[in-house]
């Protein structure tokens, strides 16, 4: 009896109850599955997204070099927002983030809202050479939406595999993920308001030396976090918190800077182009 006792009590765990963490892949952000896992129809559309992301960023890079100020700046704007969205999806298909495939989504079909305003204010004379371009864009971004919702859709694994069978510990990791998620986005938003900032007109010196400050403490922050996610570190979480504050107070100098020409604007004094240039392309 004793002996049956002791192999009973020596019996592996069930399989369904065994986190996989040895078949995932560590990286600074979370474990990844490896592309191996993925089924063939998904391995078709992270790569048709990948390749679509990968030249619209080379063709803002090559309009970068042409264009005016002002159109500088939202091709900048644009191109920081495109690759985040390299990131969004490759994390939301490796890791099953569903918010940061929503955040794709909404990404893209800001994108296709643009060129659709574009492509409607267009001279007669302009849209047939801009009629290929445009009807691209539909396509592609139709695509990479319609995909990107079935995968909101279906069932995620992620946090079984990570966390195991706990529930506690699944809901741990949503956690972390949601945290990482949030810290990117504010990073992204950070940097196009800073774009915007130093891109308008009769800026000062200290205007910039407040805009690449408030980037560089945005980069510390997001530093400091991760590491305290990773590390478990409470007193990086205090300093996290602390650093929270100074950039709220940012966030609404860049704000009031950014939008409040458009208020006072007169005919006499209009806004800066590029303000006007993001809200009409």
């Amino acid at each position: 009896m004793e002996g049956a006792e002791d192999s009973g009590s020596a019996a592996p765990p069930q399989p369904n109850l065994t986190p996989r963490h040895r078949q995932l892949i560590p990286t600074p952000c979370g474990p990844i599955k490896p592309c191996s896992e993925l089924s063939f129809p998904v391995k078709i559309y992270f790569c048709v997204t990948i390749l679509s992301l990968l030249s619209v960023i080379g063709l803002t890079i090559e309009t970068l070099v042409r264009q005016t100020e002002e159109d500088f700046t939202i091709s900048l704007i644009q191109l920081i927002g495109v690759v985040f969205c390299v990131y969004y999806v490759t994390r939301g298909i490796l890791q099953e983030n569903r918010q940061e495939l929503i955040v794709f989504v909404l990404s893209i079909l800001l994108v296709m809202f643009r060129s659709i305003v574009n492509f409607t204010v267009l001279s007669a004379e302009q849209k047939p050479k801009l009629l290929a371009r445009f009807i691209l864009i539909l396509l592609v971004g139709s695509f990479d939406v319609i995909c990107a919702i079935i995968l909101i859709q279906s069932q995620s694994m992620m946090a079984f595999r990570v966390g195991g069978a706990l529930e506690s510990l699944q809901s741990q990791y949503v956690m972390v993920n949601l945290c990482f998620s949030m810290l990117t986005f504010d990073l992204q938003a950070q940097l196009c308001l800073s774009v915007l900032l130093i891109s308008l007109h009769e800026i000062t010196l200290l205007h910039n030396i407040i805009s690449a400050t408030g980037v560089l403490w945005a980069c510390l922050k997001v530093s400091i976090s991760i590491i305290a996610i990773l590390k478990e570190l409470k007193p990086l979480v205090w300093i996290f918190l602390t650093q929270n504050i100074p950039e709220v107070a940012f966030l609404i100098y860049l704000l009031y800077t950014c939008f409040l020409p458009m208020e006072g604007s007169t005919p006499e004094h209009p806004p800066p182009r590029v303000l006007s240039a993001a809200l009409t392309e």
